[in-house]
């Protein structure tokens, strides 16, 4: 009985210093350390839920951190503090854009580098050329409107009905409304 005791806390402590080993490995590898380097800032009109510490890209690679998000009391915009790896100097016309890493995916900063590279944005600079966050809605309302050719005025509402279907009208003119049922991706009109 006391050999099967000292059996089990033996597999135990094994067990525990692998768990112990996957962690380490997973922590390191994750990237989830804020990154040091020097501050910039970018204004957006919406920034979709980006949250303190959310990844700052440059094509797929982490570069940054999200500082803190404030907001402008003069312009009511929304400005990012990000900090970016100190041997990476972004050039001035650079873009800034906030999207989301998939359905179930947390939202990040994307920087597309610009094509100047004789001036650079500077530590505690801005970059100017930003690109708002586009939510699921946003970018379904865009998808209707240019299935229906674009007639009219782009502004429309949806009137929610359940998961799958939705009454949508477009305003075409002042007079007129073009209704339908979006049904699995597919609009008909009523």
């Amino acid at each position: 009985m006391m050999g099967k005791n000292i059996v089990e806390t033996v597999m135990g402590g094994v067990v525990l210093l692998v768990a112990a080993g996957f962690l380490y490995i997973a922590l390191n590898e994750a990237q989830v350390k804020s990154v040091e380097g020097y501050t910039v800032k970018a204004a957006f009109l919406k920034i979709g839920g980006l949250q303190k510490g959310s990844d700052v890209r440059m094509n797929g690679i982490k570069v940054g951190s999200v500082l803190d998000s404030t907001l402008d009391n003069e312009t009511y915009d929304a400005v990012i503090s990000m900090t970016i790896r100190p041997d990476l100097k972004l050039p001035a016309d650079t873009v800034a854009s906030i999207v989301s890493g998939g359905l179930i995916g947390g939202k990040y900063v994307r920087l597309e580098p610009g094509a100047d590279r004789e001036n650079f944005v500077e530590a505690g600079g801005s970059i100017e050329n930003t690109k708002d966050f586009k939510s699921l809605e946003d970018q379904v309302g865009e998808i209707i409107f240019l299935a229906t050719g674009g007639r009219g005025n782009s502004d429309f509402i949806m009137y929610p009905m359940g998961r799958y279907l939705d009454t949508v009208c477009f305003y075409v003119d002042q007079s007129a409304c073009l209704c339908g049922t979006l049904r699995h991706g597919n609009f008909a009109r009523t």
